[in-house]
């Protein structure tokens, strides 16, 4: 007789404790009544009436996916292997469980695809120096198609870009004579420069004389600093002059009004 009473109590402990849901902070629960969304309930302490309802949890956190390493065709012909992670969450449960049979799956196939369409589209010099760029396009076409999923991408990082050995040497070499180039470049630039400083200098020193005997007296002081046996005899500028007007022709020295040589006043 008393087991015909407890039965009954039994069970029905059994089903309010089937009924009882806890849910924390971080989960939302997707209820359906006879297959008919209901409502979103949670967080805390829900009843589902077993047989009636369903609930579907869905985790409200920021997800982090590893999108499998693909291979990449880049726009100038070189083959690589580029992998990524992908961080994204659930903004709205319902359409995430009613839009989508699983928004993880359908999210990790759709990052796979973008991310071959949008590097193909791109030579192999902008996947390495362009990232920040990449990333973004990524981001915003995954999160522009997963939207009506319930879902906010809220970044994307491009992880390794492999190439094989024959490119990595090929680049490797590119880069040397890349740097070859900018020292001869240089090299060039500093000749100019320098050459433009020495054309002043030499116009200075013509329009002065003084510049160009006192320029003369410091190369023989820096020779006689630097080789202690050589002797140095120094010779007046003025006897450089007397030199330029001996060499100069007769009809020169009648345009500059010059004297007439020794030898002609001698003879007169």
């Amino acid at each position: 007789m008393l087991i015909s009473y407890l039965v009954p109590v039994v069970l029905l402990f059994m089903l309010i404790a089937a009924s009882i849901r806890i849910l924390p902070e971080y989960k939302r629960g997707v209820i359906f009544f006879l297959g008919r969304f209901q409502g979103v309930k949670g967080p805390g302490l829900i009843i589902v009436i077993p047989g009636i309802q369903k609930m579907e949890v869905v985790d409200l956190r920021v997800i982090t996916m590893d999108v499998p390493e693909q291979d990449v065709i880049s726009q100038d012909n070189v083959t690589v292997k580029v992998n990524a992670v992908l961080y994204f969450r659930v903004v709205d449960p319902e359409r995430a469980i009613i839009q989508v049979e699983n928004f993880t799956v359908a999210t990790s196939q759709l990052a796979q695809t973008t991310l071959r369409s949008v590097l193909g589209k791109h030579d192999l010099d902008e996947m390495l120096s362009e990232r920040d760029k990449l990333n973004n396009d990524i981001q915003e076409i995954i999160d522009a198609q997963t939207e009506e999923w319930g879902i906010k991408v809220a970044n994307v990082e491009i992880k390794h870009v492999d190439l094989d050995e024959s490119m990595i040497r090929a680049i490797a070499r590119q880069a040397e004579a890349e740097r070859e180039r900018r020292a001869k470049v240089i090299h060039a630039e500093g000749e100019l420069q320098a050459s433009r400083k020495l054309v002043e200098a030499a116009n200075v020193m013509a329009e002065n004389s003084a510049a160009l005997q006192l320029r003369y007296l410091q190369t023989m002081s820096d020779m006689s600093n630097k080789n202690a046996s050589t002797i140095v005899f120094p010779l007046p500028m003025d006897i450089m002059e007397a030199f330029k007007y001996m060499k100069a022709s007769p009809a020169a020295q009648a345009r500059t009004g010059g004297a007439k040589a020794p030898d002609e006043g001698g003879a007169s």
